[in-house]
């Protein structure tokens, strides 16, 4: 994309505010780019992130540490599927768990107002101190 723009690496590397060597690393492969880095790309070649994350060859750039900064290449779209559906799933799961755990605590503070019901009636009857 650089190439198309007619840009070198040193345009490129002072239109991102970095060193020459800095940029080269990252074109070569050498270097991650964070995600600022990548907004930053495709606003240079005013394409959205994802399509400037598509690689075309059936691969596609997923940004994987657990700060969401840097980027790897990983599979083909066929993986990337199965992944977000297995994601998806997780995701399901979780809500079924905080549903299930919603319905516990709610059961619990019926329980708990019926004791406290008990309680006070026992107590006015005199067989609780």
């Amino acid at each position: 994309m650089r190439e198309s723009k007619n840009w070198t690496q040193a345009d490129m590397a002072e239109k991102l505010n970095m060193s020459v060597g800095g940029y080269r690393k990252i074109e070569q492969g050498q270097s991650k780019a964070d995600h600022h880095k990548l907004e930053r790309f495709a606003q240079l070649f005013d394409v959205d992130l994802l399509e400037l994350m598509s690689l075309g060859d059936g691969h596609v750039i997923f940004i994987g540490d657990s700060n969401h900064s840097l980027c790897n290449v990983i599979g083909s779209s066929a993986e990337i599927a199965f992944e977000i559906q297995k994601l998806q799933m997780a995701i399901t799961h979780k809500d079924e768990t905080l549903n299930h755990k919603d319905e516990i605590i709610d059961f619990q503070k019926r329980e708990i107002a019926r004791l406290e019901e008990i309680i006070a009636l026992m107590k006015k009857a005199g067989d609780f101190n």
